[in-house]
This record gives C-alpha cells, structure tokens and sequence, in this order.
C-alpha cells in the first residue's frame, strides 16, 4: 500500500467529495486558500475552460507546497452565460439578480481539474456543460431563494444539482460530474495512470 500515492483534494467542496466518496477513491481534503482574482488578473484573453484549468491548478499547487510528494487534486467551476461570467452570489439579492438574468438563457457550466505534485503539473482538464434555464418567475425565484438560501452561496450559477436547484432548467447537455463541479471520468482516467486507483 505505501506505494499508492498520497492523494489530496485541495477543495472543501461537498460536491466534490461526494464524488470521490461515492467512486471509491481514497484521498485526503486540505481546502487551498488562494487569491482567484489575482490568477484570473493575468488570464485575460483566456477562455472560460483556460481560466478553470490554471484556477484548478493554482488551487492544486497551493496545497502542494505544504505537502511534498503527495499529488495534489485542484478543481474549479465557472459560469458563462451570454459572454458574461458569474461569481459565486454574495448576498440573496445578488443571487435573485443573476437567476433573473440566467432566465429563458443558454448556462455554459465549465469544470475543469489538476493534478499537481512537487511544483509540477502532471495532468489537467476542463470540461464544459450547456445548462437550459427555464424561464423563471419572480414568485419562484423567491421561494427557490427560501429553500436554498445560503446552501447555495458557494456555488457558481447559484444553484445545487443535487437538490432543488434542478428546478432551474429544462434540459442539460454534458454530463452529471460536469455539471457537480469536476469532470470525473477523465480524472478518474488520470488517477489510474499516476497509480492512485487500479488500472
């Protein structure tokens, strides 16, 4: 057993966690701290994906600095409708303004991981899911905000999947891990490689 890497996840998501968990994957989670506007500062021209990855790996290389030899999971999820990106809502009514604005639109969900391990990259990936919101209601919006109000105050998209924040939308293209915040299968992929999980 002690040549199976020591895997740590760099995120305190719920999320996430519930992902391994439920894959079987063995890993510990040490959430990063890091300064995301900073990163993004020097990402301007990058696509949506671009900016998930090097978040995902800023995220991964924090935590991989305190922890020498151990590969280092990072993940992050941004949100993009019509050309406009989103943070996560810092306040109920902030979250009220972009559910009005997602409403009858096309959400483009773009989750992206690394893996980091003694300062280096070794693998990373972004994936992208096309969210259609219905169109919402103010007296839904209200009673949504009722019920998930502040679960949903660390979620881009100010929405839970996995819980009534399905209510949003009418169809979704991508697939379900995508759309958690992490794209699984090809992490999982990667994993096998660096000998984390049988191949």
């Amino acid at each position: 057993m002690s040549d199976i890497p020591r895997l740590i996840l760099a995120s305190k998501s719920a999320s996430r966690r519930a992902m391994l968990d439920a894959a079987g994957v063995i890993y510990e989670a040490v959430p990063a701290d890091i300064d995301e506007r900073a990163v993004e500062a020097g990402l301007a021209d990058a696509s949506p994906s671009e900016v998930a990855e090097a978040l995902s790996v800023a995220k991964a290389a924090a935590v991989a600095v305190l922890h020498p030899h151990a590969l280092v999971l990072g993940s992050d999820s941004l949100v993009v409708v019509e050309g406009r990106r989103f943070d996560k809502p810092r306040a109920a009514d902030e979250a009220a303004e972009h559910l009005r604005f997602f409403s009858g639109k096309v959400m483009e969900l773009h989750s992206a991981a690394a893996l980091v391990r003694n300062g280096g990259c070794e693998w990373s990936h972004a994936s992208i899911a096309r969210l259609h919101v219905r169109d919402l209601s103010e007296a839904f919006i209200a009673d949504y905000l009722r019920l998930e109000w502040p679960a949903i105050s660390h979620t881009v998209g100010a929405f839970r999947i996995e819980g009534p924040g399905v209510q949003l939308f009418d169809q979704i293209e991508g697939d379900q891990f995508t759309v958690l915040g992490m794209p699984l299968l090809p992490l999982l992929g990667a994993l096998r490689e660096a000998g984390v999980l049988i191949a």
